[in-house]
């Protein structure tokens, strides 16, 4: 994995075999690959599942696509960019851009992903990124962030999905600010990306998500107080990782550890995925070692 330069990995695990998924677009189009392996070492050459088709909302560059299985299909979660810039009230600030996340379906990992519906499921009038799928009591949502980048103090929001995952069918629900982020330093912007739910060997809902502090890119945890979306949520005093990496998810590989993927370090073209065992301790989760 060492020889990808890759952001924000995203490794699904199935029927054997070891899926990692990345930005990869075609033309003009945005669009995501997938490297497969048996034994997350050696990777097969990167092949083209999702192309974004003429007539979606927008066909730009696409950031951190997921894949999920959900009732024997499987399904890309995608940011995607539109680039009519939009310009914010601050004149020191970054123009808005449409940014969203859309869904995308396939009888199978290797793709062909096709859309779920040709419009984003998140607001059309939020800069948004990141979703990822979660299932609670039967019921499909999607957890996402609200980009600093409009709101100044990002967030983590979610919202309901209907069963085939082609729209929302509640309104936005915060789940907390970037600046309860316990690396936070004082700032005039606070980021959150990459969310990834986790429940713990004991049933307490863990959320871990990225943002930046004294070290730069740093992995956070936080809990649900209830067990439940809803929460409320608290952050809990120690960073997963604070060594400029980030944006990570959690998968069990094929000997039944528990394992963590980020990226590091946090810099254009220098982004490898790191692998790291993790400790499930009921409370927390801990990194064991690479």
């Amino acid at each position: 994995m060492q020889d990808i330069n890759i952001r924000d990995p995203f490794i699904l695990v199935d029927d054997g075999t070891y899926y990692l998924y990345a930005t990869s677009s075609v033309g003009k189009a945005g669009g995501v690959a997938v490297y497969t392996s048996k034994d997350l070492k050696t990777w097969t050459e990167k092949k083209q599942v999702l192309t974004l088709p003429e007539g979606n909302w927008s066909r730009g560059n696409i950031w951190a696509p997921e894949v999920h299985k959900y009732n024997g299909k499987y399904y890309i979660f995608a940011t995607i960019n539109e680039y009519t810039k939009w310009k914010m009230s601050r004149e020191d600030w970054p123009d808005y851009i449409y940014r969203a996340t859309q869904i995308f379906c396939s009888d199978s990992p290797t793709g062909p992903f096709v859309p779920t519906s040709d419009m984003p499921q998140t607001p059309i009038d939020y800069m948004a990124l990141d979703g990822t799928l979660f299932v609670e009591d039967g019921e499909p949502y999607m957890v996402f962030c609200h980009e600093w980048v409009q709101i100044e103090d990002g967030t983590v929001e979610f919202i309901k999905l209907d069963k085939e995952l082609t729209k929302a069918v509640s309104s936005p629900v915060r789940m907390f600010y970037g600046s309860t982020c316990c690396v936070a330093e004082p700032s005039k912007s606070y980021v959150t990306d990459g969310c990834f739910m986790y429940r713990t060997k004991t049933g307490k809902l863990l959320m871990i998500w990225a943002s930046f502090g004294p070290d730069g890119y740093a992995e956070c945890i936080a809990e649900s107080l209830t067990g439940k979306l809803a929460g409320p949520w608290r952050q809990q005093s120690e960073p997963l990782f604070k060594q400029d990496g980030g944006h990570a998810m959690i998968f069990t590989d094929l000997e039944g550890k528990l394992r963590l993927v980020l990226h590091s370090p946090n810099e254009g073209g220098l982004e490898r995925a790191r692998l790291f065992t993790l400790e499930d301790t009921g409370e927390t989760l801990k990194i064991v070692n690479e």
